[in-house]
């Protein structure tokens, strides 16, 4: 069941993003940075992208929530499915929800090193688009369009 992230569980919401960052960013972001993102931190960031029009939703499997996605108009961010719920079909799932809320194309950015949401994002028709924002020396983030 997919349901929209709201005060009463935005903290759940935010506890999935920061262990899913965390886990997903740990190869390549300094431990300190890692540690930055805790889940207060995190509900504080989806808090301030909800007040600016975003609409966050939570992936609930025996009524446990273990993933969220973000879609801001025609934007996909912030899909994140917890370690041990991962290879299971959930990110997908997510994915084809957020799709179906997109109000125009749907597109997402990721970074050029993430190979795991590369393969997801292909399989299910995204191509690269060609623009790039560079994150730091070395490394970009990469457009993704359906």
């Amino acid at each position: 069941m997919i349901i929209p992230a709201d005060e009463t569980n935005l903290l759940q919401a935010a506890t999935i993003h920061s262990i899913s960052w965390k886990e997903s960013h740990r190869a390549f972001c300094t431990p300190d940075f890692i540690e930055l993102h805790t889940p207060d931190r995190q509900r504080d960031y989806l808090k301030g992208k909800m007040s600016r029009g975003t609409k966050i939703y939570l992936l609930i499997t025996d009524e446990k929530p273990i993933g969220i996605v973000s879609v801001t108009n025609s934007l996909i961010e912030d899909l994140y499915v917890l370690p041990d719920w991962q290879n299971m079909g959930y990110g997908t799932k997510l994915l084809q929800y957020a799709i179906g809320q997109c109000a125009d194309t749907p597109a997402l950015w990721i970074l050029e090193n993430n190979t795991r949401a590369e393969k997801l994002y292909r399989r299910m028709g995204f191509k690269k688009t060609g623009k790039k924002n560079p994150i730091t020396d070395g490394l970009d983030e990469i457009e993704y369009a359906l």
